[in-house]
């Protein structure tokens, strides 16, 4: 049997894992669930994931930054591909999709604007997931 790859998406909001889960099932992904940053990094160090997908704003407004950083410093994450999950753009005035793939300064691949389009996020992920 082929294993399926797997995608680590951390959100504090149980409906949105839920739903993305069911989207992401759908499209033969095994999906790991986590609502915080610590609770995210322990799944990521436990299930290796080949993709993450992560809210900005959970326990603290910058905590999906944060986790990104803290992936893209651990050698056994530098490569993993990063989508960020925001709403911030709408809140802030700020286009932080032009710095997606910076890494000095957002070290992420992709950045998905909330609400989430369940085709723009399948498609982001199968980009990024090229040899699914």
């Amino acid at each position: 049997m082929e294993k399926k790859i797997k995608i680590l998406v951390v959100d504090d909001d149980i409906d949105f894992l839920n739903v993305t889960k069911m989207i992401l099932e759908n499209q033969n992904y095994d999906v790991v669930l986590a609502s915080d940053k610590v609770e995210g990094m322990k799944k990521a160090r436990s299930e290796k994931p080949q993709l993450a997908i992560l809210d900005v704003m959970m326990t603290t407004e910058q905590e999906g930054f944060e986790m990104a950083r803290e992936l893209r410093q651990d050698p056994e994450f530098v490569t993993l591909p990063i989508i960020l999950l925001t709403s911030v753009d709408s809140v802030t005035g700020m286009n932080f999709k032009d710095a997606a793939g910076d890494s000095d300064w957002m070290p992420v691949d992709a950045f998905i604007e909330k609400p989430v389009d369940s085709q723009k996020l399948i498609t982001e992920v199968n980009r990024l997931l090229p040899n699914k």
